[in-house]
């Protein structure tokens, strides 16, 4: 989150530098910043913020600390860091006060964002968040090559361009415990919805923990692998949190912990719901809804 060489107007008609692969600014309206999961970027903060339209929210979408070009500051790039650094880019354009929106991986920062930060958080919706400590899962040699290398990268966008229905059906697999019939019948489902089906594709793209994406996956997996305790009972924010039963890359018991100690929480369960159920759920387009009005209020 740190300034470059292009500029924007700010609400208040002031300019700021803001780097392109660090932080992008739209709309106007309610301010929402969105927070990605593990690994990501903004470019994957931007596919998350889709069903927030610019004419009624002011996005803001960023990189944390490693992707795409953000720093690693040796002693500084903790989850504190992140949401002391999330509040100095609020300042530097223009945003007093905000919703989170905040994805897996994203989920410890936004927490401690409310946590550190009560007056500048208005309202935080966490989507299959981690609230507790994290270590990556063991992956087999296929996915390994998939998610961490760049030859792995480049392949994974060329097969959603020539096998769209195989990516979908794989990252799917690989983030629930669907299977059988039941995976059968939610790829079909996405797949003859545009939109649901546009999310998974685009995902797909993002997700590499390779090249510039490096830095920030090492730095999530020693601080996500480091948590003791988020202090999560001192959220005062209304928290809406979501999270699909069927998940197997954050288990839904996150959210359970989260919605048991954080005041006035709310949860939206989704039967058979995968690591992407706020977008890709049958369900999605009234949870979209849902969380919308929750950034709103």
């Amino acid at each position: 989150m740190h300034a470059d060489t292009r500029t924007g107007p700010t609400s208040d008609g002031r300019a700021r530098a803001l780097r392109r692969d660090v932080v992008r600014v739209r709309g106007e309206g309610t301010p929402v910043l969105v927070l990605h999961g593990t690994p990501g970027g903004v470019d994957t903060a931007d596919v998350m913020a889709r069903f927030l339209p610019s004419d009624g929210f002011r996005v803001v979408t960023v990189s944390r600390p490693g992707y795409l070009g953000t720093p690693v500051r040796h002693g500084r790039s903790s989850l504190d860091d992140d949401a002391d650094r999330a509040v100095a880019l609020l300042d530097r354009i223009g945003i007093d006060r905000v919703g989170v929106f905040a994805w897996s991986g994203g989920g410890p920062s936004a927490y401690r964002l409310a946590v550190r930060h009560p007056d500048r958080v208005s309202s935080l919706v966490v989507a299959a968040g981690l609230s507790g400590r994290w270590t990556p899962p063991r992956t087999s040699p296929a996915e390994w090559f998939v998610t961490q290398t760049r030859v792995g990268a480049v392949a994974s966008a060329l097969a959603a361009r020539i096998v769209p229905r195989l990516v979908v059906r794989t990252a799917i697999a690989g983030e629930s415990s669907l299977r059988g019939a039941a995976l059968d019948a939610h790829v079909r489902d996405v797949m003859a919805d545009p939109g649901r089906r546009r999310f998974m594709l685009d995902l797909a793209a993002t997700g590499n923990s390779s090249g510039a994406h490096r830095d920030g996956w090492r730095n999530d997996v020693a601080n996500l692998g480091g948590i003791t305790s988020l202090d999560l009972g001192a959220v005062r924010a209304p928290t809406l949190l979501v999270h699909g039963d069927a998940d197997t890359d954050v288990l839904i018991e996150h959210s359970e912990r989260a919605l048991r100690e954080i005041p006035g929480a709310e949860i939206i369960r989704l039967a058979g719901g995968t690591h992407f159920a706020v977008w890709a759920h049958h369900d999605a387009a009234a949870v979209q809804e849902r969380v919308r009005d929750h950034l709103r209020g």
